[in-house]
């Protein structure tokens, strides 16, 4: 398995450690429940440096990014992120990602899930003709530190305005002795905070990690597991890909026809498009459940009846609210709000209601 740069001090914190996407990642260090809430209360910081990422550059780069990419690039200003997906020529979802506007029209960075790396990195490759690519993610780090207490907590390890840093906007500069690293207000928990980008150089990997968790002492700042992680993340009605969205789920399906826009060609964008007009035959609904029982991955959605009307694709006891809760592609029929379905939890259909998204106002 690979290791990240922090992989000593989740073994010395006592983390439970397992395999994901290739890498020795921790699960959870004092229990899923206690990070999650210290996250959304507070806050947590995360070791993702197993995500990956992609510089392109070069007069063609936005070009690139437009034509494999169902958002519009073309609207961010430098200093500016954005959420996308790559969709395929079937109109599937081969990822979805970040896209960082690094130098207007000539330089970006792409942020892809940590199990796609290779198959992103081929795909963008194998369309590009002119834009020089770089993959940089074994030398890049990555820290998510969230919670609505986080850029209280980094604001005195840097000069660059964290406390005023806009949703899905970057500054980059020095930070806790360390240049160049890049600060984002993005991330996958839905409790505010930053993401903190720099490559391992002079030991910049303890520096930073030490840094932050000195500042974060008195506010009783907690290191958080990959568990804690997806919890969070399903509680806003987040996709995760493998799970909710994959090469043969549409942007549509997925809930995500709000970056997927049909004013530029790119990869698929017919195939969709046609989708829309027909309209969908299934959608990606949230839903709580109504009897006790935790909905898991794979397991049948039904009708009153007993036909199967779907699946379930994440599942898990909510943390902050204390019932179990879901993500599903049922029939479009069963996905308004209120509507009721049945999910089998070994021997029994447990009763469940479709709700709005995100579960967490």
């Amino acid at each position: 398995m690979k290791i990240t740069p922090f992989t000593n001090k989740h073994l010395e914190l006592g983390a439970k450690m397992a395999e994901f996407a290739g890498y020795n990642m921790p699960i959870s260090y004092s229990g899923i429940n206690d990070e999650h809430l210290a996250v959304r209360n507070n806050a947590g910081v995360f070791d993702v440096s197993h995500m990956g990422e992609f510089i392109l550059k070069g007069p063609g780069a936005l070009d690139l990014i437009q034509s494999l990419t169902s958002n519009d690039a073309s609207k961010m200003t430098e200093g500016q992120a954005q959420y996308s997906c790559l969709p395929n020529a079937t109109g599937g979802i081969i990822d979805d990602l970040l896209v960082y506007c690094i130098k207007k029209d000539d330089v970006y960075m792409l942020v892809v899930n940590a199990a796609n790396i290779e198959k992103d990195w081929n795909w963008i490759k194998k369309n590009n003709t002119e834009v020089k690519l770089e993959d940089i993610s074994s030398k890049t780090c990555l820290l998510a530190v969230q919670g609505p207490n986080a850029t209280k907590i980094l604001q005195p390890l840097t000069s660059m305005d964290l406390m005023n840093l806009k949703y899905y906007n970057f500054v980059k500069g020095h930070f806790a002795g360390v240049d160049n690293v890049l600060v984002s207000a993005t991330g996958y928990t839905g409790a505010g905070g930053v993401e903190i980008y720099f490559e391992d150089k002079n030991n910049a990997a303890d520096k930073i990690w030490e840094a932050i968790f000195n500042a974060g002492k008195s506010f009783g700042i907690k290191p958080a597991g990959l568990a804690a992680r997806d919890t969070l993340r399903l509680e806003m009605g987040y996709c995760l890909y493998g799970n909710d969205i994959n090469d043969s789920t549409s942007p549509l399906e997925a809930g995500l026809g709000w970056i997927t826009r049909f004013t530029k060609p790119f990869v698929g964008r017919e195939v969709i498009e046609e989708k829309k007009k027909k309209g969908i035959q299934k959608k990606l609904v949230g839903f709580e459940m109504l009897e006790k029982g935790i909905p898991r991955h794979g397991y049948e959605i039904k009708d009153f009846s007993g036909a199967v009307i779907g699946e379930v694709t994440s599942g898990t006891q909510s943390p902050s609210l204390n019932k179990a809760i879901g993500l599903g592609y049922v029939r479009d029929t069963f996905s308004n709000v209120d509507a009721k379905i049945y999910i089998k939890v070994r021997d029994k259909l447990l009763q469940a209601r479709v709700v709005k998204l995100p579960f967490l106002s």
